[in-house]
């Protein structure tokens, strides 16, 4: 027996050592870890568990037959964060450069059918180069098979990529799937044709990284939804975004210690000028209603002109959304739009309530944004809101004009509060475009214009920009002191704790997309 177990030994040895140690010393040059290494970073200490290790690629031509893969490429396995069981995949980078081919993914579908049988979130540590063309189309096979449980299994358990390298081609494919990606600054890129394919086909000369690097897709393609300077960070980043999250949809959020503020914040008011025409940001409004005045913004340095991340009251997780007014007037626009929508779906996937704080002018109107689909797009926003069925709070700050008042959770499209500060302005638009076209006549033939537009526009500001006009309506249900914001939410949040609701059977609806 003790030969066998000496074998076995060696064998896991081998296993460990992955591509050899010039590979792994070449992977620590470029500033990066071993899948290894990352999964014990991400992990509680001593908690990982491997399975499939032994699974080798079964390959032939191009001298495959001939070449070893420890691990087929990719660590799998379970752990535990914050002492809750996870399911983690790891490419290794210094097998094949990570490329997936039909075993490799075999063994991610595995680990991702594991993890919703058990109801654990699954986290994929991505570093690949893309299919391994040594072995043709089954890479590709390999491929669908992951995507197919991205699919199947989006809404049952939380799904989060964190791309630790260069992936390219099919290895993005199942990260966009995803429900959050996290990204390393300089070291990590994402694209589905790599600068040199661009090169040869459209002419175009670009560095990797401004195509597909975490600036890029933080900021302008909005693929990217968290990014770290680096892989320590981003793995921290990773274990702080699951203390908000339960580990499968039949599960509440983890509730903790609650922070017990509930007298008036005399500082709150000074936050919002009555003016609507200033600035200011909605995330220090925010960050004085949430618990401890924690708040992890998603997609904080994409579509500015709206905020969206996660927050508790009372202990319990709550999802944010709000317009930002230091950016486009707090305006919504297709990425906006994209953004908030995408957001709204993730938490009534996984029972966390909304709360949406409103200070909104409109769509925002423009040439670009009509050709590009800003009806489709700003659709998505109504679809969104009128689907969820998690508990729904708007709080309207300071405007709420047109179309974007509907679409951002009003009482019309299924929000069960909404609450209003006495500044707020309820309107189809603002006053002096109001009065504009109201009384255009009545300005046009005046003696003195100016005088006049300046008359009109004060009586109907004086008649429509205030809160009462939609509360007499039932559209608002109260106008509340902005210093009782916090109370009033965490007393709105209890009652509904236990909401339920009952839709029209169907198979599923058509969504805007």
């Amino acid at each position: 027996m003790d030969d066998r177990i000496t074998d076995l030994e060696d064998r896991k040895a081998r296993i460990e050592r992955g591509g050899g140690d010039r590979r792994i010393l070449a992977q620590h040059e470029k500033g990066k870890y071993t899948a290894r290494e990352r999964i014990e970073m991400l992990l509680d200490a001593g908690t990982f568990r491997e399975i499939g290790a032994f699974i080798e690629h079964r390959g032939s031509h191009f001298g495959m037959d001939q070449m070893d893969a420890p691990a087929e490429g990719v660590v799998t396995g379970w752990g535990e964060i914050a002492g809750r069981t996870v399911y983690v995949f790891a490419q290794d980078f210094t097998v094949f450069g990570g490329a997936l081919g039909e075993m490799h993914g075999q063994k991610i579908a595995r680990i991702m059918d594991l993890a919703a049988q058990n109801g654990a979130p699954i986290i994929g540590l991505n570093d690949s180069g893309g299919a391994r063309i040594q072995e043709g189309v089954v890479s590709l096979d390999g491929y669908g098979h992951v995507f197919y449980r991205n699919a199947i299994y989006s809404g049952v358990v939380p799904q989060i990529s964190v791309i630790m390298g260069p992936c390219a081609g099919g290895a993005v494919y199942s990260p966009a799937i995803t429900d959050f990606i996290f990204m390393v600054e300089k070291t990590s890129q994402m694209f589905i044709t790599g600068p040199k394919v661009i090169q040869s086909v459209t002419g175009e000369d670009i560095s990797s990284e401004n195509l597909g690097g975490a600036k890029i897709h933080s900021t302008v393609s909005g693929v990217a939804h968290f990014i770290a300077p680096s892989e320590e960070q981003v793995l921290a980043d990773v274990r702080t975004l699951l203390t908000y999250l339960p580990s499968h949809h039949e599960e509440q959020p983890p509730v903790l210690a609650p922070d017990e503020r509930r007298e008036p914040d005399e500082e709150i008011v000074s936050l919002v000028p009555t003016d609507s025409t200033k600035v200011y940001d909605v995330i220090d409004v925010i960050k004085r209603i949430v618990d401890f005045s924690d708040f992890l913004q998603v997609s904080p340095h994409f579509a500015r002109n709206a905020v969206v991340g996660l927050a508790r009251m009372g202990g319990h997780t709550v999802g944010i959304i709000a317009n930002q007014p230091k950016f486009l007037a707090g305006g919504l626009d297709i990425d906006s739009s994209d953004k908030i929508s995408r957001f709204i779906r993730f938490c009534d996937s996984f029972s966390i309530p909304l709360i949406t704080f409103e200070d909104v002018t409109g769509f925002i109107p423009g040439v670009s944004q009509e050709h590009r689909g800003i009806i489709r797009h700003g659709a998505k926003i109504l679809y969104a809101y009128s689907e969820a069925t998690v508990p729904k709070i708007t709080v309207i700050l300071r405007k709420a004009y047109g179309g974007a008042y509907v679409a951002l959770n009003s009482k019309a499209i299924g929000a069960d509060l909404v609450l209003a500060w006495p500044i707020a302005e309820v309107a189809v638009m603002g006053s002096e475009g109001a009065a504009n076209v109201i009384f255009a006549r009545e300005i046009a033939q005046s003696a003195d214009p100016d005088v006049v537009r300046a008359q009109k526009i004060a009586e109907y500001k004086e008649k429509f920009a205030n809160p009462y006009i939609a509360a007499q309506a039932g559209m608002i249900d109260d106008v509340i002191d902005p210093r009782e914001t916090r109370a009033k939410l965490l007393d709105a949040l209890h009652v509904l704790a236990h909401k339920k609701v009952v839709r029209v059977s169907r198979k599923h609806g058509n969504m805007p997309l």
